[in-house]
């Protein structure tokens, strides 16, 4: 992007909610069925069909009010929002519009720099999801299944407050973060269950009005919303510097190929045509129902970081690491329980374990390797049975086995030797048979011992014991 240029973005993001049913009928709402398989006349919008609200849809609303700083609506109410798509059989779909349940809240999220940034929610409301059209390639023909049909999502609005893809992201991050902490969305983005659309106009600096914006939508990664972002910021200063005009559009972006296209043009509030829906009654709700909610939160993910640092020791970034993720921090602690290291077990987390799965594309609690796993490998290096070296090789065992570090260390032998007398043997032999490097090491050549240590740990396949292979080599070449 151009330095004299800002860009200037605002995300609104749907999450879908993790009830067992609809929001307006008692369709399940279990994700991967055959297609048409999980609707009913409710959800499909037949005529003379009735709703009735699923009380969980509120709770977990409020609860995501709560955890981002909301203000939480005593009265509110739900509307038509009326629009044709095929996949949206009733030609409206029912949300909130001019009293959602909450409004005006806020986020602070840490940037890559470790700088932090408050990001403002203009309001968080509910709604019912629309199908879904599957276009075959080969035919031409689409297709339309109704199962997604009143799934009930949220729509999480943020203030225009965002000045980059990374920030973007970052705000990203901790809004799949808080729902995780929350139980309120799996958050399985390749499901489509945690998606954005991306408001986005650029300005010169220094220039207080924004410019006009467009709307990519139903992003469903991060590496998409970042990619569709830059794209978009670079094809508006591009449009502008040519002498070009934006146009409030709506638009996609291809992440496969890494460009967007205009779909439609942008329609405004009123183009929806907004009323309040005549077969919901509203949503009214006392204080002591709110206040309940708030009193059992779980602990969120900026408090959990607080104590790990506090409690673990641990460093602003490895704390923020290690809550980022529910699932994450659950391992981390059930790890340090079996343990007693906190420390190891953090190491292991981010750097080994977080390199492996990301190879492997999965997350943490996907993986074969349980906490007693872990913790049963940091206590082998923690009493001197096995080195880090050999330790990093049983963990790959681990990771793609599921095998318990003993079985795997048992069976391979990989036991660190640390008799001193056989180990001397070893460096002995190696010093005798490297007089090169002996003399280089009385010339103070450093990297001469550390080629000698070398020889020692392949002679003794990495399990002699570090420490005592370093003691006896300096001893011996100290003479």
């Amino acid at each position: 992007m151009r330095e004299d240029y800002e860009v200037v973005i605002g995300l609104e993001v749907h999450a879908e909610l993790s009830t067992n049913t609809k929001i307006y009928c008692n369709c399940t709402t279990k994700f991967g069925a055959d297609p048409n398989t999980h609707c009913c006349p409710i959800c499909t919008g037949m005529p003379g069909t009735l709703p009735v609200l699923n009380e969980k849809v509120v709770e977990y609303a409020i609860k995501m009010g709560l955890a981002t700083n909301c203000e939480i609506a005593k009265f509110s109410k739900q509307d038509r929002k009326n629009y044709f798509y095929p996949d949206l059989p009733k030609a409206y779909q029912v949300s909130q519009y001019d009293l959602p349940l909450c409004e005006r809240g806020h986020i602070d999220v840490m940037l890559e720099d470790g700088e932090k940034k408050r990001i403002g929610i203009t309001r968080i409301h509910i709604e019912e999801d629309a199908g879904k059209l599957i276009h075959d390639a080969y035919t031409g023909d689409t297709l339309v299944d109704m199962n997604r049909c009143a799934v009930p999502l949220i729509e999480i609005v943020s203030e225009p407050d965002i000045r980059s893809a990374k920030e973007a992201v970052a705000y990203m991050q901790t809004l799949k973060s808080i729902l995780e902490y929350l139980e309120i969305c799996d958050c399985k983005m390749q499901e489509g269950s945690l998606r954005c659309d991306v408001n986005l106009s650029v300005r010169k600096k220094g220039q207080t009005e924004f410019g006009t914006r467009t709307e990519t939508k139903n992003l469903n990664s991060f590496k998409a919303i970042e990619r569709a972002i830059e794209f978009e910021t670079d094809r508006q200063i591009e449009e502008l510097e040519n002498g070009g005009t934006i146009y409030q559009e709506t638009r996609r972006f291809d992440d496969a190929k890494g460009i967007g296209y205009a779909m439609r043009s942008k329609e405004d509030a009123h183009d929806y045509r907004y009323f309040p829906e005549p077969d919901l009654a509203p949503i009214v709700m006392s204080d002591e129902y709110v206040q309940n909610l708030k009193d059992n939160l779980p602990e969120m993910p900026h408090i959990k970081k607080e104590r790990y640092m506090k409690e673990f020791e641990l460093s602003e970034y490895d704390a923020k690491h290690l809550t980022d993720s529910k699932y994450t921090a659950k391992f981390f602690e059930n790890t340090v329980k079996l343990c007693g290291n906190a420390k190891a077990v953090a190491n292991w987390i981010m750097s080994d374990f977080a390199k492996m799965l990301n190879e492997s594309e999965i997350e943490i609690q996907d993986s074969k390797v349980t906490e007693e796993n872990l913790a049963s490998l940091i206590k082998l290096i923690d009493s001197g049975k096995i080195s880090s070296a050999i330790a990093k090789k049983v963990f790959i065992d681990m990771f793609n086995t599921g095998e318990d570090a003993n079985k795997i260390v048992e069976q391979k032998g990989l036991i660190q030797i640390s008799d001193e007398g056989a180990i001397k043997e070893v460096v002995e032999k190696i010093v005798e048979a490297n007089p090169k490097s002996v003399e280089d090491y009385h010339n103070g050549k450093d990297k001469a011992i550390g080629f000698l240590v070398g020889q020692i740990m392949r002679e003794t396949k990495g399990k002699a014991n570090p420490q005592i292979v370093n003691k006896l080599l300096k001893e011996i070449l100290d003479k």
